[in-house]
C-alpha cells in the first residue's frame, strides 16, 4: 500500500503537568511527557498506575483536573476523537449482527478520512471473510476487523488499551506482527498499553512507565537501555525500585 504523505505538524501528544482527580483521589498527577512521531510506544505500569486515565485524556473522553495536554497541537475538547486519532480498547465494540463488509461501510460513513481499499487490504491480509457476521468470528478475527476499522481512517496516532488481552498467544503474536508492519510502512505512532511486558520486546521502541499516577520513566528504549537491557526487565527493575522506596 502507498504511504500517504503528511504535512509537518505538532507532536502526537504533549502533556504538561497534567493531573486527573476522581472522588477517590488522584489517578494521574503532575504528568509531563511527549510522544514523538513514528514510534511504537509501550505504556506500562501496575494496575492503578494511570494508564487508562492517560489514554482517556488523550482521546478527550476525560478532562484534566490540572495542567494541559495537546494532540497534534490541538487541545482535546471532549467532543469526540481528534480526526487523526484512532482508539481501540480491550472490549473492541463492534456490531455483532453486521457483516465484516457492513462494518467497513460503517467506518466509511463515520470517518471522512476513510481509505476503503486499505481497510479491505487489511481484512484480506487477515483472511477474514467479508460476508461473515462479526458475531461468528473468532477472537483473533474480531481483533483484526477492529484493527482494520481503526486503521482505515488513516490515523496519525493509534491508541491501543489492552486490545490483545483476550487472545491466545499465537493470535497475539500475529496481530502484533501485523501492527508493527503497518506502523512502520504507514508511518503512524502507536501507544500500546499492556500488562504482558514480554510481548512488547522487539515491538516497542519508546517507553512510558507510570507508577502511582506519575511518570517513572520515559524515552526511546535504545537510550534508556544503552547496555542492552530488555524493555520488560528495564520496566520491572524501575517498578521494583519504586516499590522498595515506598516501603522504606
Amino acid at each position: 500500500m502507498n504511504v500517504r504523505s503528511r504535512p509537518e505538524r505538532a507532536l502526537p501528544v504533549n502533556a504538561r503537568g497534567v493531573g486527573k482527580r476522581y472522588r477517590r483521589g488522584w489517578a494521574l498527577r503532575e504528568t509531563s511527557l511527549v510522544v514523538p512521531e513514528n514510534r511504537i510506544v509501550a505504556l506500562v505500569g501496575p494496575n492503578g498506575a494511570g494508564k487508562s486515565t492517560l489514554m482517556g485524556l488523550i482521546t478527550g473522553l476525560l478532562r484534566p483536573t490540572t495542567g494541559g495536554i495537546t494532540v497534534f497541537g490541538d487541545r482535546p475538547a471532549g467532543r469526540g476523537l481528534h480526526p487523526a486519532v484512532s482508539y481501540l480498547a480491550q472490549q473492541k465494540p463492534l456490531y455483532q449482527e453486521l457483516t465484516v463488509s457492513e462494518t467497513l461501510r460503517f467506518g466509511a460513513h463515520t470517518n471522512p478520512t476513510w481509505d476503503q481499499p486499505y481497510a479491505e487490504h487489511l481484512i484480506e491480509q487477515a483472511a477474514v471473510p467479508m460476508s461473515a457476521k462479526v458475531g461468528t468470528l473468532s477472537g483473533g478475527q474480531r481483533t483484526r476487523v477492529a484493527l482494520a476499522l481503526a486503521l482505515g481512517k488513516r490515523p496519525g496516532l493509534l491508541l491501543l488499551d489492552e486490545p490483545l488481552a483476550d487472545l491466545d498467544p499465537l493470535a497475539r503474536e500475529t496481530v502484533l506482527r501485523t501492527l508493527v508492519a503497518e506502523a512502520r510502512a504507514q508511518r503512524f505512532t502507536v501507544v500500546l498499553s499492556s500488562h504482558v511486558l514480554a510481548e512488547l520486546e522487539g515491538v516497542c521502541d519508546h517507553l512510558v512507565l507510570l507508577h502511582r499516577g506519575r511518570v517513572l520513566l520515559a524515552g526511546d528504549v535504545n537510550r534508556l537501555s544503552a547496555d542492552g537491557t530488555p524493555l520488560g526487565e528495564l520496566a520491572l527493575d524501575h517498578m521494583r525500585r519504586a516499590a522498595l522506596e515506598e516501603a522504606a
